[in-house]
């Protein structure tokens, strides 16, 4: 009686890990890995892929019902486990007289096992390879589905996943230890959760070029303003005309320099791409690949223009800022480059540039030089722009990112500074 015990508890307690690993590995594994390794079985030959192929078909149906399977698995899991724990019981009855001597054996066990259990978790093992626990275990888990599958009431798994709770299971995985591939693990599962709003230059900040506007003229825009494509306007921003390409214009200045450099932008204009500002910012990057698109424009709920965005602006929110080999990156401090001339960064506060000079600006729509800049021409800088703006010279002098956005202003004054008592 005492080797039935024994042998009734080392056998539950085996099927228990066999099952905790199925069970682990149905809930990880890909179909697409199993479909692959029925492929490859399927073009092999002998009783090895034949057998190897059965398998992979076998699991296969396994993890098309996941939740059911687990459902049916853990009923005899669990039966296993009482099972176990009650032949164990009793063969420690039988070898230990007093009840006290029972109770301390379990609790050795339940350590010993717990011990164990740490340095080799069966969970673990089919969470580390799921492919091939459930290859080696799909007999034994596809009987147990037929007997007790009828039993077995599966939650109902959500309509939906969360893209964040998403990224954190999978960083939680450990498969990715960098912070910037942990970044951009999360950044690609949040990005159907960005819309076009959020990653799109706003209308204040836009360049374009006037429908009217010659070729020679709209190439200077595009050398000074650092764009390959502009908006082309009417009467107003709300009026797009279409978007014109730098490439467009230089093949026809170099074409037909005569005639060419008169001729309107507008004709080169080709269609632009307008997209709703709610549009999620996943769902427009597949329809800009798709109609081969680098620029759209975003359109407000009123019909009027919000802003653009640009393929580079999705990748960006998805990799981070790019940057190419002329992007200079703007300096925190001002630099006096010259005698009463100084290099302020764009986000430098006015404040402080009135203060280089002994001067006070009380202007309280801006913050910023860059801001002072904008206002004072009335439209978004660009380089070798330049405004006088309460006795100061601002002259736009760089700019950065793909935006080309100014980064660095020169500041001088007109006037120089009453240095007598």
């Amino acid at each position: 009686m005492i080797t039935v015990l024994a042998a009734i508890a080392v056998l539950g307690l085996l099927l228990v890990a066999l099952l905790t690993a199925g069970g682990a590995a149905v809930l990880r594994v890909t179909r697409a890995s199993l479909a692959q390794v029925r492929e490859a079985s399927r073009l092999g030959s002998g009783l090895a892929a034949e057998n190897r192929f059965d398998r992979a078909t076998t699991a296969l149906a396994l993890a098309a019902d996941p939740a059911r399977t687990v459902a049916a698995v853990a009923i005899v899991r669990v039966t296993a486990q009482v099972v176990a724990i009650g032949a164990f019981t009793l063969l420690l009855a039988r070898l230990l007289a007093p009840d006290w001597g029972v109770l301390l054996a379990l609790v050795a066990a339940g350590l010993l096992a717990g011990l164990l259990l740490g340095r080799w978790s069966p969970r673990q093992m089919g969470f580390r390879r799921p492919r091939q626990v459930l290859l080696a275990l799909s007999g034994l888990l596809t009987g147990i589905v037929r007997l007790f599958g009828w039993a077995a009431r599966p939650a109902e798994a959500p309509a939906e996943d969360d893209p964040q709770d998403l990224a954190d299971r999978t960083l939680e995985s450990g498969v990715f230890a960098d912070e910037e591939d942990k970044e951009l693990i999360r950044s690609a599962f949040e990005l159907g959760g960005t819309l076009a709003r959020e990653v799109m230059v706003p209308r204040t900040d836009m360049v374009t070029v006037p429908a009217d506007l010659p070729l020679r003229g709209a190439f200077s825009l595009f050398m000074k303003s650092g764009h390959s494509r502009l908006p082309v306007t009417d009467d107003d921003i709300d009026d797009i005309r279409g978007v014109a390409y730098l490439k467009d214009v230089v093949r026809h200045l170099e074409s037909d320099p005569d005639g060419a450099p008169g001729r309107p932008i507008t004709d080169l204009a080709r269609a632009a791409l307008f997209i709703p500002e709610s549009k999620p910012i996943d769902d427009l990057l597949r329809e800009m690949q798709s109609q081969a698109r680098h620029l759209a424009i975003v359109i407000d709920e009123y019909g009027g223009v919000a802003g653009l965005v640009t393929l580079e602006d999705v990748l960006e929110e998805l990799v981070g800022q790019m940057r190419d080999e002329h992007d200079r990156g703007a300096e925190d401090e001002p630099e006096e480059v010259g005698p009463g001339v100084y290099r302020v960064p764009a986000r430098f506060p006015v404040d402080e540039v009135g203060d280089l000079f002994g001067l006070r600006f009380d202007d309280d729509e801006v913050d910023t030089v860059a801001g002072l800049l904008a206002k004072a021409l009335g439209k978004v800088p660009l380089v070798g722009d330049s405004a006088e703006v309460g006795g100061l010279r601002l002259t736009a002098e760089t700019v950065i990112g793909r935006r080309k956005q100014v980064a660095t202003l020169l500041v001088t004054t007109n006037e120089p500074k009453d240095t007598d008592d």
